[in-house]
């Protein structure tokens, strides 16, 4: 397993997530079997925005004498109460709910506490007019939960809550089908998603994907926008390529399907690839570097995608990009200016010219 650090914390978080979409459809005992395969597999990080009830008793079977190897996320507004999942955004109903799914997780704590599915303003005044928002922040206070966080589809909404200053993690759906506008999700421009990603990167908020297939849409043929079927290694490569992304959920029914997800792991860079998207690239993405790294290998040995991230990011005020790119072992002044990044580019970006601006920006 492959992890990446919460930039507001210490912990260390799993490349790929378990979602609990479908596992809920079938016995508790599949729960179990399924959670437990994953944390054995090194996978700790778990979304319960699940569409079932039986998640919960199943995650707490699996979790009991090893809760620390697991972080969980935890939807407030989400209502399980009833025995199947529903939404209740009223103080009362969040209580209630939270106070079930600790029971029945069997746990006394949560590790990220997330304000659930606000995708309007006018979502958000309600929380926060009807006091959840406020309670979330007393749990936090009180140690119940460890880190805010928020789920949402809508880039204009994800920059409200950011200027808050309360964010330490966001659950956001990242595919190939919505940053290119495809599909019911495919909120806000390309560039508006963009830009969301780099903001959340520079202010160190981690994202955890949802809908990385789009529910199965990118891995068939026929339903895909790119006329050709995607594989889950390509999916999960263009999620984890995005600034920001920290992990991959993924909603395995079972253990059968949560090992052809973590095979990911075993994949070579020429079965992650997923270039074929370029030929559905908008035009306000054209030129610009997504830092794929299918320009690779360099020459001159240049890590091409993270010296064009630390250019950017260092625009946008980051301090530490700056020094993370002055310590850079090569830099922009030791390219070659042979093209081969720009013939392998699926984005068309002239990289020889972008390497010329970076030297000059940074001085090296």
């Amino acid at each position: 397993m492959e992890y990446r650090k919460l930039p507001h914390g210490t912990e260390q978080i799993s490349v790929i997530g378990l979602g609990t979409s479908v596992v809920g459809e079938h016995s508790v005992q599949n729960v179990v079997e399924t959670v437990t395969f994953a944390l054995d597999s090194g996978v700790n990080y778990i979304d319960l925005a699940g569409g079932h009830a039986a998640i919960f008793p199943g995650i707490g079977e699996a979790l009991a004498g090893r809760r620390k190897d697991a972080y969980l996320q935890l939807h407030f507004g989400a209502d399980y109460t009833s025995g199947e999942y529903g939404w209740n955004p009223t103080l009362d109903g969040v209580k209630k709910s939270v106070a079930w799914q600790l029971e029945q997780l069997k746990t006394d704590y949560i590790d990220f506490g997330f304000m659930h599915c606000l995708d309007e303003i006018s979502d958000l005044e309600d929380y926060e007019r009807n006091g959840i928002l406020r309670y979330l922040l007393e749990l936090k206070a009180q140690g119940v939960v460890k880190h805010i966080g928020l789920s949402t589809h809508a880039p204009k909404l994800a920059s409200r809550v950011l200027d808050m200053g309360i964010l330490d993690m966001m659950m956001f759906s990242i595919n190939p089908m919505y940053d290119y506008g495809h599909g019911e999700f495919s909120i806000g421009s390309a560039s508006e998603r963009y830009s969301l990603y780099t903001r959340c990167e520079k202010e160190g908020v981690g994202i955890s994907v949802m809908k990385p297939f789009n529910a199965g849409q990118l891995l068939d043929a026929k339903k895909s926008p790119f006329g050709q079927a995607l594989t889950p290694a390509q999916c999960i490569q263009y999620a984890l390529d995005r600034p920001a992304v920290l992990t991959v959920m993924q909603g395995a029914a079972n253990v059968e399907e949560l090992k052809q997800n973590l095979s990911y792991l075993d994949a070579s860079a020429q079965e992650r690839d997923y270039s074929v998207i370029a030929s559905l690239t908008p035009k306000d993405t054209k030129g610009t570097c997504v830092y794929c790294k299918h320009c690779h290998p360099c020459p001159a040995g240049l890590d091409i995608g993270l010296i064009n991230k630390y250019y950017d990011l260092s625009r946008l005020g980051d301090v530490l990009a700056k020094e993370h790119y002055l310590t850079l072992e090569k830099t922009a002044s030791d390219c070659l200016q042979c093209g081969h990044c720009n013939s392998r580019c699926p984005f068309s970006v002239d990289q020889m010219a972008r390497m010329e601006e970076i030297q000059a920006y940074f001085g090296r």
